[in-house]
């Protein structure tokens, strides 16, 4: 599932979820709107839970030192 995050000045909209990134770009430009020039956006890949818990876990491992040989 992916979001779209528009952000206009001081504005930050969500909106999704979506199937793909293909149908969250179709309704970018209609979204957008006159404020085409400013807005920035982006499109995130939303993650369940379970696997929001496996990628801390291998950022935990990635982060230990290795054990030096003796």
């Amino acid at each position: 599932m992916y979001l779209l995050t528009i952000r206009d000045g001081l504005q930050t909209r969500h909106i999704g979820p979506y199937d793909s990134p293909a149908h969250a770009a179709a309704d970018l430009d209609t979204l957008l709107g006159p404020n085409r020039e400013r807005a920035r956006w982006w499109i995130h890949e939303l993650e369940s839970p379970a696997d929001a818990g496996r990628s801390e876990e291998t950022e935990q491992r990635s982060d230990r030192p290795a054990a030096l040989a003796a």
